[in-house]
């Protein structure tokens, strides 16, 4: 194996370091506190190609390997997990999915403005009644003629309020239950469609979760993605990549945590000595520092499968597993070392933890992600 990085993703990591310290990093706090959309970072991202990293240049894109696409997300979500989920989604969950299924009409109508970050994509799978078991889809897409008409709501939508562009998976025929889903692309304004207001998160309070609502909302059936009846495996091959992408985020969570609880304890002193110095600081830090590197070999191991073209889905759903759970301690961790400092909004490492907890969560809990690993050992044997 090798474990050097190219010229150019080291390149690539460095510019995204640059950017997440210059221009995101000013912010952070402030938007935290306010939940506020940072929509002229994400902009300023689209213009330096980080919104479609990996679509081709065909297409708007950057070109980019799924490797670069992990340094870039580290270094964004180590500054700032909520701009990391929206550039998450855009790249993993909405262009990549429209890159590899859609058609020629939607891959120019609407992939090229998301690939170069001139538009912004939301994906909604999970419902009320389908969270986990994601077969159990209540929205409808009732066919008239050249038209399909969407009636249902959609629950915890990244990027809902602010999407131009929404990939939404509809029920089309009950009867063949997952294997009637159909995948959707709704534009922003369409009649009938809106999205109610904006959720009051525990964490990532600077990206927008909202719910979405169909009320008669007639789609074309040129917007169907990929084909009637697969939008199942649409969402369930998406999310594979899509977990790369959150563990990304993960270890961006935990990586600054390190750094932090490094920085504080050469700082501060306690027996006369900095806390660096205390065998049971020293043993915190070695702890991070170790599960922190199993993380990201798990991560870019799964992302250099899927750039060599091989099956990744139980290397992602590993890398998201281990990177979410390390990300809880690690923020923890943080915190004690810091003390009662640790537990106020001056110090950040606070956040750290409210961004933590929702990678356990979201695009399949950790619950799901090991059904999915022991599923792939099985089928095996």
């Amino acid at each position: 194996m090798n474990f050097d990085f190219t010229e150019e993703q080291l390149m690539i990591q460095e510019s995204a370091r640059d950017f997440a310290q210059n221009e995101i990093a000013p912010s952070t706090v402030e938007r935290d506190i306010k939940a506020e959309f940072p929509a002229d970072i994400v902009k300023k991202m689209g213009e330096l190609g980080f919104m479609g990293m990996m679509v081709s240049p065909d297409f708007g894109g950057a070109g980019m390997d799924t490797i670069s696409y992990v340094l870039a997300m580290i270094e964004i979500s180590k500054v700032d997990a909520s701009v990391g989920v929206i550039m998450s989604v855009n790249n993993s969950l909405v262009c990549w999915g429209l890159e590899k299924y859609g058609s020629d009409h939607i891959k120019q109508k609407y992939l090229i403005p998301l690939a170069k970050g001139e538009k912004l994509g939301s994906f909604a799978l999970s419902e009320p009644e389908a969270g986990s078991d994601a077969t159990q889809q209540h929205t409808m897409a009732d066919k008239e003629g050249d038209f399909f008409v969407i009636n249902g709501i959609k629950n915890w939508i990244t990027n809902g309020t602010r999407a131009d562009y929404h990939l939404v998976m509809t029920q089309t025929d009950k009867s063949k239950g997952h294997r009637g889903i159909t995948t959707f692309l709704v534009e922003k304004g369409t009649p009938g469609f809106d999205h109610g207001k904006k959720e009051d998160k525990l964490g990532i309070r600077s990206s927008d979760t909202c719910s979405l609502t169909f009320e008669n909302c007639k789609v074309p059936k040129e917007n169907i993605v990929w084909e009637e009846g697969r939008g199942f495996n649409f969402a369930m091959n998406t999310l594979n990549g899509g977990r790369i992408g959150i563990a990304s985020q993960a270890i961006g969570i935990a990586e600054a945590s390190l750094e932090a609880s490094l920085k504080y304890s050469q700082e501060r002193k306690a027996f006369g000595k900095e806390i660096a110095k205390l065998q049971a600081i020293q043993f915190k830090i070695a702890d991070m520092a170790v599960k922190l590197d199993a993380a990201k070999m798990l991560t870019l191991k799964a992302a250099a499968l899927k750039d060599a073209g091989k099956n990744y889905f139980a290397e992602a759903a590993m890398a998201k597993l281990y990177s979410s759970k390390i990300a809880v301690e690690c923020a923890l961790e943080a915190i004690q070392v810091h003390g009662g400092y640790g537990y106020v909004r001056e110090y950040l490492v606070e956040r750290f933890l409210r961004d933590a907890k929702i990678t356990e969560i979201y695009e399949g809990t950790s619950e799901i992600q090991k059904i999915v690993i022991a599923r792939s050992l099985l089928d095996k044997k």
